[in-house]
């Protein structure tokens, strides 16, 4: 009998198939029905998204491993795309590392990502970053190499490096990182398109490129970072930005005017959202159910 492939064997398999493979960010169960269903092949789990839309607080280290996973578990038990995690920077010395990853592939997790920012870790596309030493950020991924129970899960290096020590110095830590067993590498908040053209080519393995909004990189398209050989396009938190514009508007709608009938139309109505959540699947289960034991 054929075992089914793991979440990591699916991610690598969607990173050769489709380039540069969309993955968006998800910051529950039901934006990962939706990303699904708009036919995505792989999802991501910001630590960003983790630390505001689940815990409230901005993205400074505060949130834990067992935050993250929470959230995680709630995405992979939905659905059947293999999920990115981001891991920040490990949570710890390589025992704490060791334990995220193996947390990580017990919680469905397909591939991690792990910076080389200090613990105390700031947004990649803030001002003030501060990194480890290239030989730590190395020991962070030989930790996570090693703890791996599955050998297609995904060990992905951030490198934070452009903006602190230049580009030279982000390609040279990625290209250690991979020497020390990374499988991807994911050099973050790059200023130019070309600076991606050079990753690919020094370290080999397959580059991410960060499209976030409102940050260092500009809004490149696919076929712009297809030519640049980016084999991953990352939008971490444009749903949940576009999410949390339109939920202050129906707020302060309501609050306002004492009704919310003039944000109707920005609305999801009840038939979409049973739509995609095959509300009458299970409606028409319980009816089985229940017929079954009347007729009993």
């Amino acid at each position: 009998m054929t075992r089914p492939a793991s979440p990591g064997a699916l991610f690598r398999q969607a990173v050769k198939e489709e380039k540069p493979l969309q993955v968006p960010g998800v910051i529950n169960a039901y934006a990962a029905r939706l990303a699904e269903h708009s036919g995505f092949r792989a999802l991501y789990i910001s630590g960003g998204g983790v630390a505001a839309s689940s815990l409230g607080v901005p993205d400074l280290g505060i949130s834990a491993l067992e935050d993250v996973l929470i959230d995680v578990r709630r995405v992979t038990d939905i659905t059947s795309l293999p999920v990115l995690v981001d891991i920040d920077t490990g949570w710890g010395s390589a025992f704490n590392i060791g334990r995220a990853i193996r947390s990580m592939i017990k919680a469905g997790a397909a591939a991690v990502h792990m910076e080389d920012q200090l613990q105390a870790k700031r947004c990649g596309h803030r001002p003030g970053k501060a990194i480890v030493s290239s030989g730590e950020m190395v020991d962070r991924i030989k930790a996570a190499v090693d703890a791996r129970t599955d050998t297609d899960f995904v060990i992905m290096a951030r490198t934070d490096a452009l903006a602190v020590e230049g580009l030279q110095s982000a390609i040279d830590r990625a290209s250690a990182c991979v020497e020390a067993g990374a499988d991807m590498v994911f050099p973050e908040a790059m200023t130019e398109l070309s600076m991606y053209k050079e990753f690919a080519g020094a370290v080999k393995v397959p580059v991410l490129a960060n499209i976030t909004e409102f940050g260092a990189t500009d809004l490149y398209t696919t076929e712009e970072l297809r030519d640049a050989d980016v084999s991953i396009a990352l939008y971490p938190l444009s749903a949940f930005r576009a999410m949390s514009k339109a939920a202050l508007n129906v707020y302060e709608t309501i609050r306002k005017d004492g009704t919310q009938k003039e944000a109707i139309e920005t609305m999801q109505t009840r038939a979409e959202l049973y739509e995609h959540l095959n509300y009458h699947d299970y409606e028409n289960r319980l009816n089985e159910i229940f017929s079954k034991e009347e007729a009993r």
